[in-house]
């Protein structure tokens, strides 16, 4: 285009020249030039028709390439061409003779060409204002002429064969495209069909580069009139050649078609889609979006997305090459390389039409979202999608930015958007998504902070690929916005940015090198960072300075300074941080080293040793100011040490004291004294080496616990002498893990050096003193304390070390170490008990110090707590469950027991208080963590005393066995792990005031695994988990075939009981939180879900491995389906539904186990459920998983109306009937102390049912109308009952439940019940009508109610009147329009309802008496004056009766007028 307007100018430029010659000549100035006659000669020398008849309308004809001249403006030009024509005596013949002399005229090529250029204006001297400065060809101003038009077109196209297949004139002109040309903008068209078909015509038969010439023409040549022909004609062109796509795509774009032919044309270009040349595909795609009409949108977009295949657009550059066109244009080696860029660029010209499309209509990006919403398998998304979604964020056309972002997490969240199709889309369009960089950026932002834990990781993978793939800028932005994520505070997100760091840094150094200052001004943040996120910090940190290439060694000094600066603190917070800093610093200097990475080999240099050991003497130095650093320290090399990456010339360094160091201060030899000033007497305990008695070992604990504490405030310091050297027992468990994994990394695991540590006794004090720990005084009693935790720990320790180990003999010390772990805790709970206040040592050294007593403190007072409930004064219902007598009927007297249950549980409660002490739940922080590993120990087998009596009887004792207490002990630490790892938590912010209680404590180790290692795991002790809830299944089938299906039978071992009973629940809580893990649905983990299934399936079927998933959720279910029937209590009973319900959702359709999970949830309300000792159970925890079980029955039952009216109209009444104490018959989870749950359940899920009944709709039909008033009447007919209860049980909780469900009941009822009365009166009148009369008397009661809550002034029922008396007014209001619609508006009357209590008695005050006279005065009275007393509620409804439904309103009415005040 600029080359032709090039060529153009230096024509007219030429003719500019040409033109002071003649100017001169028409003068009759002569000038010395000799070429000047001879034109004269030439020009006067023609005088045919043609030329006299231009020459006296104002137009010379030029040769020798100067233009020809025009003397007159072209409109007075043409009409006198037009008078001369037509006033010629033989007119019409002179037209002919015209055209003759005009095609021997045009003979001459060079005559031709200047007749297809412009003219030029001829001024006279002084005269420029009669010729325009720019002037139309010969050829267009003859054309402007009507009775000449047709046949100069005709001349026209005769001569342009002649030039069809020559190449450019000399002078550059394309004579076929300037011939064209004359044709454009014709201010009027004689004949445009003609036109038309000549020039489909010539199409038929000229080359392609004239073909696209002509055809781009056409809009600009033809009349609206053939543009409908013009287009059919261009349409079967198109399906005929591919070549000609970009020019008929483009006047099909600028004709006016009618959008019957514009669809059709739109349908034969879609059907081309797959077929067109990579170089037209955007000018196809932007054609289709912009012939789109809004009704056939969605169709379009949807067709389009499918036949859009933009992976086969970018191919390695050979195909490319071979699939290029052959053009000559440009240099003639033109490299392969730049193919690839120019595929890029017609990708990015797509794009940019859909962009464009979106941006300016609003149908088609909803069309897109909704096409990209509607692909339900990952395998059917392409790379078109991300990119549309990243188009429609980045435009933000018609707020479309929030509905990619939301489709994107839910395509994320069901898996169908995966990892893979995100790079592919980076590796083959980075280029083109370079300009989408802002988009990919805030969505993968929004991502990360996400609480769906599912979305997660695809953000971290936006991030990771952008980094990869865009350039250095985009690099920068990347590492600052994950930068932003870690200093934001919230624990999640720190977690995974981290990660994507430490990722980033471990594939591309050199590139986060550069990025390293923006990484260490996270330094600046650590206050809110937890120890393992500075681990993860100082690990990110110390990679990039510290590493191999050392990339990042500029911040080194940096690092260095920020470590020594926390190391010499004061604070013990600030000196944790260094420790850990300067720990993961050796781990990055010392890390061992490969053949490859330099000259020295596998060797670490020596100034890099020296570096190393001169960094851990520092901290060793600094962590000797206290035992808690030490602690730490010991801890911090145990997990470096355990990473295995270590140089080993820095591991021998640090092992070469531990043993020595370990051996002096904790260990002494069997035999010695033991005589010497201790709290308490001395004895040596838990010995499992007794053949070794002689020459043995035992740790020293209790007098090295003596001499810390006699030393305590006192500065604590470490000196050379080891005489003088101070020991501290914190440092002991510690110290240990320190010294079993240097031996574990020494001995390929073997720790024979150390095995007499784990059957070696300890140095305690006789465990009998437990018994009288009332003699003791406070500080022995602490002692005590200590010493119990000291010793805990390091048997958690010892099992940590040892649970790995083959040798049955080990394994059969691990086991009794795990029982003196259970047996040590019993008797600590009791020691607790009588230590109130009491703070134990620390055991997890990384967190705040300061969170210990906040812990610690709560237990005791939770005790006391509940022994005051229990006490003389009964409290407010729910603190305990012997509070529930305020539930009781209405008749009943509460008092009659009142004497006597008090003593009961006042005994109880101190025999259960000297028995069990206090929950070490709350104490969880202060012992050591067991590692994941020590749950092998499971696998050791559970086989109940009953059992083994019964069964193996003498064999047992050979064997290696796993008992109750163990097991629960196990399986307790088990659960909390899986719940801490496993379980997604929201992501929340930080709050301005942190809270005390850090969750993360003791869990230090776990945190370091991922957790799909931790579900891997779990899922290779499935098969154990699987043979414990069987033999635990198993025993209590035993147990109620032997007691005739009586749990409490004479001779039940209460202890055993409740020890299996919770093993039974936290094995199937263990199960239930495994299922439940969210990154079971993400696709990769699709094998290891298939696995876990695989267990429980493969119990009940064997070849599980072949089955689909879901058959593997069905067999799974059905297989834990059979562990119903025995089921110990009410928790377990919940455990196992909700294991069920996890299960279910694993499959495809859930809504096929909805039925199972029904019934199984009716079963267990239809089961008394009793302890062994004979007690109905009850209690708060009792209530609440009681609720959760009917809220299961109710969710999935088939019709909760038909449940709720069931369990209303049939349990309570016979709740009424019964005793005082007893329960339903047919429920006999519903008593007295339960209604309180039912009701409250079964009113939420009847609120829920209806909101889901589908508004009313005037298009619905008779039979929808019909079905939907019968759904309304059952809920209208349920909520009645419920209200209705309120008359028996009027108490304060079950009147709070009333009122706030009674409100969004009749909420739900305005918003989609009554639009159903409006369109469903006139055909159902009845059928309105007694629902609402219905209504009326439930409305009426919540009327009363509102009335009793004022009376009483309470607080928590008023709060909810203000709302529910604006819902009834609504009603009022609502019905009568509803009449007014239909025409009945004379059935509304209005009356006076009065104030009543909930017995029905008037209330009768000074201020209601006002109330009353103030409504009488407002209201319209229409209708009698009902008598006062119960009988109006009678004769309110015979008046409404007679006056067509007209009580409700009027009833209604009166609620609103009588409670004005309110």
């Amino acid at each position: 285009m600029l080359r032709k307007n090039k060529r153009r100018s230096s024509v007219d430029k030429a003719g500019e020249k040409a033109a002071l010659p003649d100017m001169t000549t028409k003068g009759k100035k002569s000038r010395p030039n000799s070429r000047q006659p001879k034109a004269v000669v030439q020009e006067n020398s023609d005088e045919s028709i043609f030329g006299v008849f231009l020459r006296e309308a104002g137009v010379l004809l030029r040769q020798d390439g100067t233009s020809n001249e025009i003397a007159v403006d072209q409109v007075i030009f043409q009409k006198r061409m037009q008078q001369q024509l037509r006033k010629n005596p033989r007119y019409p013949a002179i037209v002919q003779e015209f055209i003759v002399g005009l095609e021997s005229y045009m003979e001459d090529p060079e005559r031709f060409q200047n007749c297809l250029l412009p003219c030029v204006p001829q001024l006279s001297d002084g005269d420029s204002s009669s010729v325009g400065s720019f002037q139309e060809s010969l050829f267009r101003l003859l054309l402007g002429i009507e009775m000449l038009q047709a046949l100069v077109i005709n001349t026209l196209f005769e001569k342009l064969p002649e030039f069809m297949f020559d190449s450019a004139a000399d002078s550059g002109l394309n004579i076929p495209r300037v011939i064209v040309n004359q044709l454009k903008w014709l201010d009027r068209v004689v004949d445009s069909k003609e036109l038309a078909n000549k020039l489909m015509q010539l199409v038929s038969v000229a080359p392609v580069d004239i073909q696209r010439d002509i055809i781009s023409s056409l809009p600009e040549i033809l009349e609206d009139s053939q543009h409908n022909d013009i287009a059919r004609e261009l349409n079967s062109l198109l399906q005929e050649n591919t070549q000609l796509t970009v020019p008929i795509l483009d006047a099909l774009s600028s004709l006016n078609l009618s959008s019957s032919l514009l669809s059709e044309v739109r349908v034969a270009v879609m059907a081309t889609l797959s077929a067109v040349q990579l170089e037209d595909l955007p000018v196809v795609v932007k054609f289709i979006l912009h012939s789109i009409s809004t009704s056939d949108t969605n169709e379009v977009v949807c067709d389009l997305r499918r036949k859009l295949e933009l992976e086969l657009c970018v191919l390695p550059s050979v195909l490319q090459a071979s699939q290029s066109r052959a053009k000559n244009k440009g240099a003639a080696g033109s490299s392969i390389a730049a193919i690839p860029s120019s595929s890029h660029d017609s990708v990015a010209l797509v794009l940019d039409g859909i962009k464009s499309a979106v941006r300016f209509q609003k149908s088609i990006s909803e069309a897109w979202l909704k096409a990209i919403e509607n692909v339900d398998k990952a395998d059917d998304h392409k790379v078109i999608d991300l990119l549309v979604l990243f188009i429609l964020h980045s435009t933000n056309a018609n707020h479309s930015r929030r509905g990619a972002e939301r489709l994107l997490k839910v395509k994320v969240r069901a898996g169908q958007i995966q990892e893979v199709l995100l790079q592919k889309t980076f590796r083959g369009y980075a280029q083109v998504m370079r300009g989408y960089f802002p988009s990919i950026l805030a969505l993968a932002q929004s991502l990360l902070r996400s609480p769906d834990s599912c979305v997660v990781p695809f953000g971290g993978h936006m991030y990771r690929h952008s980094f990869t793939a865009f350039d250095s800028y985009c690099q920068q932005e990347v590492v600052g916005s994950l930068v932003t994520h870690v200093c934001s505070g919230v624990g999640g997100e720190v977690d995974v940015a981290l990660e994507l760091l430490c990722g980033l840094v471990a594939d591309r150094p050199s590139e986060m090198a550069l990025y390293a200052v923006f990484v260490k001004g996270i330094l600046d943040y650590m206050d809110n960072l937890s120890p393992q996120q500075i681990r993860r910090l100082f690990h990110l940190l110390s990679a990039l300075a510290f590493g191999r290439q050392q990339q990042g060694s500029h911040i080194q000094d940096d690092m260095h300074i920020v470590i020594r600066k926390q190391l010499s603190s004061t604070v013990p917070k600030y000196k944790r941080i260094g420790i850990i800093g300067a720990i993961m610093v050796v781990g990055s200097m010392a890390a061992r080293r490969s053949k490859v990475d330099g000259p020295q080999g596998d060797t670490l240099p020596k100034e890099t040793l020296r570096q190393v050991t001169g960094l851990l003497d520092l901290v060793k130095s600094c962590s000797e100011s206290s035992p808690e650093a030490a602690a730490l320290y010991y801890d911090e090399l145990a997990n470096l040490i355990l990473t295995g990456t270590l140089d080993p010339q820095v591991q021998t360094g640090i092992g070469q004291c531990v043993l020595d160091d370990f051996q002096d201060d904790f260990v002494v030899d069997l035999g010695l004294d033991l005589s010497g000033s201790f709290p308490l007497p001395a004895c040596v305990s838990y010995n499992l080496d007794d053949d070794e008695s002689q020459g043995g070992i035992a740790v020293n604990l209790l007098p090295v616990l003596t001499k810390d504490l006699q030393h305590k405030g006192e500065p604590w310091s470490r000196t050379e002498k080891k005489a003088c050297k101070r020991v501290s027992t914190l440092c002991l468990s510690p110290f240990f893990r320190l010294l079993r994994l240097y031996e574990e990394q020494q001995h390929q695991g073997d720790l024979e050096e150390i095995d007499a540590l784990l059957g070696c006794p300890l140095i305690l004090t006789d465990m009998g003193v437990v018994e009288k720990l009332d003699s003791l005084s406070k500080a022995e009693r602490e002692f005590l304390c200590g010493l119990l935790f000291y010793t805990i720990n390091w048997f958690r320790e010892v099992v940590n070390a040892f649970c790995r180990q083959k040798d049955p003999e080990m394994k059969l010390k691990v086991v009794t170490r795990l029982q003196n772990i259970t047996y040590l805790q019993t008797l600590l709970e009791r020691a607790l008990a009588a230590t109130p206040g009491y703070v134990p040592p620390l055991a997890n050294f990384d967190g705040e110090s300061s969170e210990a007593p906040a812990v610690s403190s709560s237990a005791p007072p939770q005790k006391k707590a509940k022994k005051d409930g229990t006490g003389k004064k009964r409290k407010a219902p729910g603190k305990n469950s012997s509070a529930d007598s305020s539930l009781l009927e209405e008749g009943a007297d509460p008092e009659e027991t009142q004497p006597e249950q008090p003593e009961k549980e006042k005994e109880k409660e101190k025999e259960k208080e000297a028995r069990q002490g206090v929950s070490l739940a709350a104490y969880r922080p202060f012992f050591r963590e067991l590692d994941l590993e020590v749950l092998s120990v499971l696998q050791c087998g559970l086989l109940s005393r009953s059992l083994l009596d019964s069964e193996f009887h003498s064999e047992v004792r050979q064997d290696i066995q796993l008992g109750p207490a163990e097991l629960v002990f196990l399986l307790e630490d088990m659960l909390k792990k899986l719940e801490f790892s496993l379980t997604a938590a929201p992501a929340k912010r930080a709050f301005f005031l942190k809270s005390k209680a850090d969750k993360s404590v003791g869990f230090s180790h776990l945190q370091q695994k991922n957790p799909k290692d931790i579900a891997a795991c779990c899922v290779q002790l499935l098969p154990t988990l699987c043979s414990h809830l069987e033999n635990s299944h198993n025993h209590f089938q035993t147990l109620l075939s032997e007691n005739n299906g009586v749990v409490d039978g004479p001779g039940t071992d209460v202890a055993e009981h409740q020890l299996l009973s919770t093993a039974y629940q936290l094995l199937l809580q263990v199960l239930h939180t495994t299922f439940s893990w969210s990154g079971f649905s993400q696709p990769e983990q699709r094998g290891l879900l298939k696995s876990a299934l695989g267990v429980p399936a493969g119990r009940l079927k064997e070849g599980w491995a072949e089955l689909s998933l879901d058959q593997l959720v069905k067999h799974s279910f059905e297989y834990l389906l059979n562990f119903r029937s025995t089921v110990p209590n009410l928790s377990t009973a919940l455990s196992l539904s909700q294991l069920l319900t996890a299960v279910a959702e694993r499959g495809g359709s859930t809504g096929a186990y909805r039925e199972h999970t029904a019934v199984l949830a009716r079963r267990f309300l239809c089961q008394e459920w009793v302890t062994a000792t004979g007690e109905r159970e009850r209690g708060i925890k009792y209530n609440e998983n009681l609720q959760t079980i009917l809220g299961i029955y109710l969710e999935n039952t088939d019709d909760v109306l038909k449940a709720v009216e069931e369990i209303a109209g049939q349990g309570i009444p016979e709740l009424l009937n019964a005793a005082k104490d007893a329960s339903s018959p047919t429920w006999p989870t519903l008593n007295r102390q339960t209604f309180l749950v039912f009701y409250k359940g079964m009113m939420g899920e009847l609120e829920k049912a209806v909101r889901k009944i589908p508004a009313g709709r005037s298009s619905d039909s008779s039979e929808v109308q019909s079905e939907k008033l019968l759904t309304w009447n059952l809920a209208v007919r349920d909520f009645h009952i419920m209200i209705n209860l309120v008359t028996v049980f009027d108490n304060r909780p079950v009147l709070n439940v009333c009122l706030k469900y009674g409100r969004l009941f009749l909420e739900s009822f305005l918003k989609l019940g009554m639009p159903l009365m409006d369109f469903s009166f006139k055909k159902h009148k009845e059928d309105v009508q007694s629902l609402l009369k219905t209504f009326q008397l439930s409305t009426r009661r919540l009327h009363h109610m509102c009335g009793h809550s004022k009376i009483r002034q309470d607080t928590g029922l008023t709060n909810h009147v203000p709302a529910l008396k604006k819902s009834l007014e609504q009603f009022i209001y609502r019905v009568k329009a509803m009449l007014t619609l239909n025409n009945c508006q004379e059935a509304f009357w209005l009356g006076n309802l009065k104030n009543r209590d909930l017995k029905g008695d008037e209330i009768l005050s000074q201020q209601s008496q006002a109330d009353d006279e103030e409504e009488e005065e407002e209201a319209e009275e229409e209708g009698s004056q009902l008598p006062p007393g119960k009988s109006d509620d009678e004769e309110s409804d015979s008046e409404g009766l007679k006056k067509d439904n007209g009580h409700e309103e009027g009833d209604e009415e009166d609620e609103i007028t009588d409670d004005s005040d309110d």
